[in-house]
């Protein structure tokens, strides 16, 4: 439904449960798909220079500006911007953000003239941002603006399903990275994963399928002794209460 709608997505949930890959898969099954796509992770780069990430900036218009240059809304015209980590925006940010959300015109810094922009806008995040706008950390008519097609991506410890598909995906993604013939998951390696709480997520969960590759012996299978302590700790409670 959220391929379909065209809206604004705003993707939450907690750290590795995978937002960024959801993020991707609504812009490349959308009809956007052929059209460019352009990701900033909002947390990363130094908040003096993110408007000009964004938003882009003419030669001259501060230190350092040699150049003309577009920012990712005009680059990914006509596709989508991926904004991750979006609660850690900061309020200057937010207000041009807001602008290019309302007006879909964008104008670099130094500028005085807009440039229209087609772009589909999708943020991702782990914080609370209800609570954020409560503080005054994040503006109130921006959140409402990214809500308007909300997915709440639940952790892993909520999607015990999934444990089995995942992992054999990333046993297929580290024997192809290590050059390993591995047999597959000996039969209790599951019942241990499923049991386990998963603080980490997903990442967590990729992290330990590739530590455990590295540890088999070539042509076996993973038993649960290849998994870290942390993971094999809850097995062995297990082993401990079986009569």
């Amino acid at each position: 439904k959220a391929v379909d709608s065209g809206l604004t997505v705003l993707i939450t949930g907690e750290t590795g449960t995978g937002k960024e890959l959801v993020a991707k898969a609504i812009h490349f099954n959308s009809p956007r798909k052929d059209k460019p796509w352009r990701d900033l992770n909002c947390g990363v780069l130094p908040k003096e220079l993110l408007p000009s990430e964004l938003f882009g900036h003419r030669r001259g218009a501060f230190t350092g500006a040699h150049e003309n240059r577009p920012g990712l809304f005009e680059e990914a015209k006509g596709g989508t911007v991926i904004l991750d980590e979006i609660g850690e925006m900061p309020q200057d940010a937010q207000v041009q953000l807001l602008r290019v959300l309302q007006e879909r015109k964008v104008r670099r810094i130094g500028e005085h003239q807009s440039h229209d922009v087609d772009v589909r806008v999708i943020a991702i995040t782990n914080r609370d941002l209800e609570a954020e706008v409560a503080s005054g950390r994040f503006r109130e008519d921006l959140y409402y603006r990214l809500n308007q097609f909300r997915i709440d991506v639940p952790p892993l410890r909520q999607r015990k399903d999934d444990i089995p598909p995942l992992a054999e995906h990333f046993l297929r993604q580290a024997c192809q990275q290590q050059g390993k013939e591995v047999e597959g998951f000996a039969p209790d390696v599951f019942d241990m994963l499923s049991s386990y709480s998963w603080p980490g997520n997903i990442r967590e969960l990729e992290n330990e399928i590739y530590r455990a590759v590295a540890l088999v012996e070539e042509g076996l299978k993973l038993q649960t002794y290849h998994f870290s302590p942390e993971v094999t700790q809850g097995e062995s409670l297990i082993q401990e209460m079986m009569p």
